[in-house]
């Protein structure tokens, strides 16, 4: 729900991010807001300023302006604009281990834009509206429907072709760079394992993410690799993996601060003053928008915040027409842990809805549980969840930390399982399996001396 710095001070290198000076696009400026703003870290910054300088240069690109900003989001996400604007959030920073699968990402972006991909693929999009529109006259439904699907199927096809041509167009720069053009194929696996990981981890959000438009399915990995082999076997090529780890250190992971955080099944907002905990069962997700939760089979939650002028009851509130289906006779007065709330039911359309409502001074606080069960079904957990919003004391608050990727040398005798216990603000079930996906231990096995990522406060 609605970024901060970064705590991390070292020398930056000596270049940094671009930072034109000449007016940037409606759409740039959008993006920017929609992806929690800009992420500001010296460090980090210079070190993606000397990735894009070597591939600028190997691409043959200097006459062209290939600008990248770190997006303030947990989400791993990487994309282009046909400007020559790349975005990367600072989530898919965080999950690749060295320069060199960085760099891949940032030579695929780059080379959608010399392919000029977005304006191409308007064109399929607008050729297929056009075959959807037409099938709409067609009075003979069966054709109508093979029309359409010809139609979504053909720009699906377009847009995988895309993504093998920039991943081919991608690995051919980095290798023209010095980088190790393995890195690709590598870190497309990166990204299917952390996807796979058997949690919603608050670093989701709901839009769009990269492996959303960038599937990374074997064949695409398989592809990747072959690209590479045309310039050596593996081990080839630059990486530089204590050079970008030690880059790494402290960089915010998962929640933005000024969003809250998630810990377990427990949320809590320091600039709200407020927390509560989901029962067991329920996995919480926190976006910009609204904190969501489900049980996973037939429940889920949505809490959010907004004001109220302290002159409105809440009866009159949960009456006054915002809620579809209200069952009149079940609006409440209630307390929660000393604050004034409310409850009420709702049926529409075969789902039930109990709603709980907390005041704070001019502002209030909605829990919405919607399922396809009966209210009875999970009657239980609703009241569980809202009682246990609370206010935080202003000790609590100061006390609250962002999670951060911390780079910590492994010691002698230390083994995965040890290294991830080290970890906090994570599942205990989830520990070991994320500390692996954030390593890349399919392809690099730790032993003493080298340098893992942890997450912790």
């Amino acid at each position: 729900m609605t970024g901060g710095a970064p705590a991390v001070s070292q020398t930056p290198a000596p270049r940094q991010v671009a930072r034109p000076s000449t007016p940037r696009s409606a759409e740039h400026l959008k993006l920017i807001g929609a992806y929690g703003g800009l992420y500001r870290n010296e460090v980090i910054e210079a070190m993606v300023g000397d990735i894009v300088a070597q591939l600028v240069t190997a691409g043959g690109l200097t006459d062209r302006s290939v600008r990248v900003t770190i997006l303030n989001s947990p989400a791993i996400n990487a994309f282009a604009l046909p400007t020559g604007d790349v975005y990367v959030t600072r989530g898919l920073i965080a999950l690749a281990t060295d320069e060199s699968e960085l760099a891949a990402v940032i030579a695929h972006e780059i080379a959608h834009v010399t392919a000029d991909h977005a304006r191409a693929r308007a064109r399929q999009a607008e050729a297929a509206a056009l075959a959807r529109r037409v099938s709409e006259v067609v009075i003979d439904p069966a054709v109508a429907q093979d029309t359409r699907e010809t139609a979504d199927l053909s720009l699906a096809t377009f847009s995988q072709q895309q993504e093998l041509e920039a991943d081919k167009l991608g690995v051919e720069t980095l290798a023209k760079a010095g980088f190790d053009p393995f890195a690709a194929a590598r870190f497309l696996k990166s990204m299917a394992d952390f996807a796979a990981l058997p949690s919603l981890n608050s670093a989701t959000e709901q839009k769009p993410g990269f492996l959303s438009s960038h599937p990374s399915t074997p064949a695409r990995v398989e592809h990747a690799k072959r690209v590479a082999r045309q310039f050596g076997a593996p081990g080839i090529g630059q990486r530089q993996r204590t050079k970008y780890l030690r880059a790494l250190n402290g960089i915010l992971y998962g929640d933005d601060p000024s969003e809250g955080f998630v810990r377990g099944r427990e949320f809590a907002h320091v600039d709200l003053g407020i927390a509560f905990t989901v029962p067991e069962g329920y996995v919480l997700k926190n976006t910009s928008q609204a904190v969501l939760a489900t049980d996973g089979e037939h429940t889920a939650i949505r809490f959010d915040a907004l004001g109220l002028p302290e002159n409105e009851s809440l009866i009159s509130y949960l009456k006054s027409g915002w809620i579809k289906g209200l069952v009149e006779d079940s609006v409440r007065l209630d307390t929660v842990n000393g604050l004034p709330g409310a409850t009420a039911s709702a049926l529409v359309e075969g789902w039930s809805f109990r709603i709980g409502v907390v005041r704070d001074k001019n502002r209030i606080f909605r829990f919405i549980f919607a399922s396809s069960k009966a209210a009875s079904a999970y009657e239980g957990a609703f009241r569980r969840t809202l009682s246990s919003f609370r206010l935080l004391s202003p000790s609590q608050r100061a006390a609250m930390r962002p999670l951060r990727v911390r780079i910590v040398p492994v010691r002698p005798n230390e083994s995965e399982t040890s290294l991830a216990e080290r970890m906090s603000g994570v599942e205990p079930a989830m520990k070991l399996p994320l500390f692996r996906v954030l390593n890349g231990l399919d392809e690099h096995q730790l032993t003493a001396g080298d340098l893992a990522k942890i997450i912790t406060e």
